[in-house]
């Protein structure tokens, strides 16, 4: 049998003394689109990190790739992208930085290019292809400080896809975008997911979940409240669990929005 895409056994994340996630068990097949629902401090974004290796698992927890739990850099960025606005902060801040350079450092794991790394024609084609993919490529000669946010979005995703890797898993992707630039950046992830690129969108944007996406995984607290159909789990009764507090829920066609019962947009 083929070993999931990710997956993590008995996961627990101390952050000072506190425990953030706690006891984690969750695997995601290859293909299997997912969104990982949670209110703000429910463990969404210590889980990207625990997966992109910026935090560990306590002693009695693992977490896999494919099987593996033990992985280079490079190996793992050629199996799973991730995008977050802690990257992006990071590229569109200090010292300018061409688009074009941007995505080709991502073969180096580095904030452009040095004179230590040799760009071949391959890496060079890649990276155009993959600003192509994005609807980027006539941003490629721009400076990275002068985009949009959702243009400055579509570029480290570019980023992310030169290595051609079999997942993308992105941290609150539509944060800071209006309406408009929302709508074409989700129709980007929408062309990707159905392009054989396994998306896992991490999100508290019930709006945001892709048509695509068919698997939800709920986190409360720092657990697994729930993972399973998206058309099952998007229930008012669900997401008042999740985000606790009354909830109400409405599907339009393949999309699902939601709101807190007695808000203001409900009364207006």
């Amino acid at each position: 049998m083929t070993a999931p895409l990710l997956e993590l056994v008995n996961a627990s994340v101390m952050r000072g003394d506190a425990l953030v996630l706690r006891n984690l068990t969750l695997a995601i097949a290859e293909g299997e689109h997912t969104a990982i629902l949670g209110a703000n401090g429910s463990g969404k974004s210590t889980l990207v990190q625990l997966l992109s290796r910026h935090l560990y698992p306590l002693a009695d927890g693992e977490v896999r790739v494919f099987g593996q739990s033990r992985w280079s850099v490079s190996e793992l960025r050629s199996l799973i992208g991730i995008v977050s606005p802690a990257l992006q902060s990071d590229f569109t801040s200090n010292e300018p930085l061409r688009v074009f350079e941007a995505v080709a450092s991502g073969f180096f794991s580095a904030r452009g290019l040095w004179r230590n790394h040799s760009l071949t024609e391959e890496m060079r084609a890649r990276s155009n292809e993959a600003l192509e993919r994005m609807g980027a490529a006539h941003l490629a000669q721009r400076d990275m400080a002068t985009l949009s946010t959702g243009e400055a979005r579509r570029v480290l995703i570019a980023r992310a896809l030169v290595h051609r890797p079999k997942a993308l898993l992105l941290d609150e992707p539509c944060t800071g975008l209006d309406p408009v630039s929302r709508d074409g950046f989700l129709s980007g992830l929408r062309y990707l997911a159905r392009g054989g690129t396994t998306i896992l969108m991490v999100t508290h944007h019930v709006e945001e979940i892709l048509p695509e996406i068919e698997t939800l995984v709920l986190l409360r607290n720092g657990r697994l409240l729930a993972k399973g159909a998206k058309d099952a789990l998007l229930t008012g009764e669900n997401l008042s669990a999740l985000f606790e507090g009354a909830m109400h829920v409405e599907r339009h066609g393949s999309a699902y929005y939601a709101r807190a019962v007695g808000s203001a947009s409900e009364q207006s």
